[in-house]
């Protein structure tokens, strides 16, 4: 991990400020969805990219039924649902959470 020498107060209400330069650097634009994890004691932020709920790409994620399901999964609940006889359900292609 890289210090970039960047403190910061935690206000009343929980929220840290990213420093506008630290953003720029990183390309993390206003709104952007991050993604909160802990390693040890430590906090760590993420850009949040949508992930398949079954094998966890994050290659061509498409929303089906407000689950992310990539491609290759979505052509497989096909192929099972047509072999099965049930109806298929359209996903919305590109959506993103």
């Amino acid at each position: 991990m890289k210090s970039t020498g960047i403190v910061r107060r935690i206000d009343e209400m929980g929220r840290i400020v990213l420093p506008a330069e630290l953003r720029r650097t990183m390309d993390i634009g206003e709104r952007e969805t991050m993604e909160i994890f802990t390693d040890g004691p430590s906090i760590v932020l993420k850009k949040y990219t949508p992930a398949c709920i079954f094998c966890d790409s994050g290659r061509s994620v498409s929303l089906f039924k407000g689950k992310s399901v990539c491609a290759r999964c979505l052509r497989q609940l096909r192929e099972s649902s047509t072999e099965s006889g049930a109806p298929e359900d359209q996903p919305t292609v590109g959506a993103r959470r």
